[in-house]
């Protein structure tokens, strides 16, 4: 009986193909052979199982699909139609364009003609518009967490509520974080009621500070409490230790102007007298990923002297955009940053675009369907809230949303009951073109 496998062609054979050769020009030599292995090997496999063995023209094909995609962009951009506007594996908020192809003054002190400071423009904006009297930042609001405990908590104890000790994505909690920076963790209270008393009790010698975090991607209600900011400033300051404030979203809006409940903004918190406040760039503020620390000279200053900070220290794109991003809110033009544009967009539009996508769709025989839907804002910043919004569901499920994320450029959705549902709400009106090729590319065939 005849071995199947001596039916495959050895690479040199399919390199020899004309289809292969031309891609050699392209991706270069050591590459295409690459590739052609690979495909050997994986229709090997599939012959050993036994499956039919495939002749050259497929294999060509199939390295020639291969290349392509390890060709294409390696972080490609994305139509978000999932109804959720700051998406964690979307990049979160989506933010300004800058420009960094070129040479920046970094670090380097334009009218000095000398180095300068690498931050010292992103803290003059963030102490301006927070009102806080010092401000650095690091890569990310864990990273800043870290940053504040290695200086000031090293050995020593820091008290938080049960009910805040929180797992972020990635399965990342609160107390391996604390433990990582050297700080030992004192827990108060219990999950769902929490009292200033409890602080009061666990402040002692070792205290280094009280620790206040925003939960986030959960609610609790019903039978619980939590003691307010103010009377947990008035006991630490009292007893001699610093608060802190691990605020996590960014709030700095009045979000009641976007149809959602209104939350303590930093600045009201800043205001309360909390000696450090540290969130995520890339939540509430829409800019980049970034994590922001602002408080008084006391806490920040020796921040900036740890040996730390210059491994956690933002890339100048990450600094770049958010100078652009905290320009806007200066000038008091929040709509100008794509999250607050999203969140402006009246329900009435929404629906006037999906009536027209849809039509456009049915129209070019895909079926698609108008329906109101709901919208979140993500990122663990409102979890219990929702936002009106519009979309369109077509059929097919997983199929289609699989087909979908294929389309040039992607599209994300989400499958609720067998169909998939594209929101409307963080798509820019000027992207619906793009959504609708897409569309079409996909699910016409």
């Amino acid at each position: 009986m005849a071995n199947p496998l001596a039916g495959l062609p050895a690479v040199h054979r399919l390199l020899a193909e004309e289809h292969l050769r031309q891609a050699r020009e392209r991706y270069g030599a050591a590459t295409v052979r690459a590739a052609v292995r690979e495909v050997l090997a994986e229709a090997r496999r599939r012959v050993a199982q036994g499956e039919p063995t495939p002749a050259s023209p497929a294999l060509v094909a199939e390295a020639r699909a291969l290349l392509a995609r390890r060709e294409s962009a390696a972080y490609p951009g994305v139509l978000n139609a999932t109804g959720v506007l700051i998406h964690t594996n979307l990049g979160r908020a989506p933010r300004l364009p800058a420009d960094v192809s070129g040479y920046l003054a970094l670090e380097y002190d334009l009218d000095a003609g000398a180095r300068g400071e690498r931050l010292a423009p992103v803290v003059g904006r963030l102490t301006r518009y927070f009102g806080a009297e010092a401000a650095t930042v690091v890569t990310n609001n864990a990273a800043a967490l870290v940053l504040l405990l290695a200086a000031h908590a090293p050995g020593r104890e820091v008290i938080v509520s049960r009910g805040e000790l929180i797992e972020i994505g990635g399965s990342f909690r609160l107390p391996e974080i604390m433990a990582a920076a050297g700080a030992r963790l004192v827990e108060v209270g219990c999950t769902n009621r929490t009292r200033t008393e409890d602080y009061a009790r666990a402040v002692g010698g070792d205290t280094a500070g009280i620790l206040v975090v925003h939960r986030s991607n959960f609610h609790l209600q019903g039978f619980v409490a939590t003691p307010e900011l103010r009377d947990l400033v008035e006991l630490a300051h009292a007893r001699g230790v610093p608060l802190w404030v691990d605020e996590g979203s960014g709030c700095h809006l009045d979000l009641s102007r976007y149809g959602l409940r209104r939350e303590p903004t930093v600045q009201e918190i800043l205001a309360l007298g909390a000696d450090a406040v540290l969130f995520s760039g890339d939540k509430l503020l829409a800019g980049p990923q970034a994590g922001v620390m602002l408080g008084n000279r006391t806490t920040i200053a020796p921040l900036r002297r740890h040996p730390l900070r210059r491994a956690l220290r933002p890339d100048k794109s990450a600094l770049v955009t958010l100078a652009i991003t905290l320009d806007a809110y200066l000038a008091d033009r929040p709509e100008t940053v794509p999250l607050y544009r999203l969140l402006a967009l009246p329900e009435s539009e929404l629906r006037t675009r999906a009536r027209r996508l849809a039509r456009g769709l049915n129209a070019a025989g895909v079926p698609a369907e108008v329906v109101a839907t709901r919208a979140v804002l993500g990122g663990g910043t409102t979890p219990d809230q929702t936002l009106p919004s519009w979309g369109i569901a077509l059929a097919g499920g997983d199929a289609t949303a699989a087909r979908l994320r294929r389309a040039t450029p992607p599209v994300i959705g989400r499958v609720e009951e067998g169909r998939v549902m594209l929101d409307l709400r963080a798509v820019p009106p000027e992207h619906d073109r793009h959504l609708r090729r897409a569309l079409l590319e996909a699910l016409r065939s």
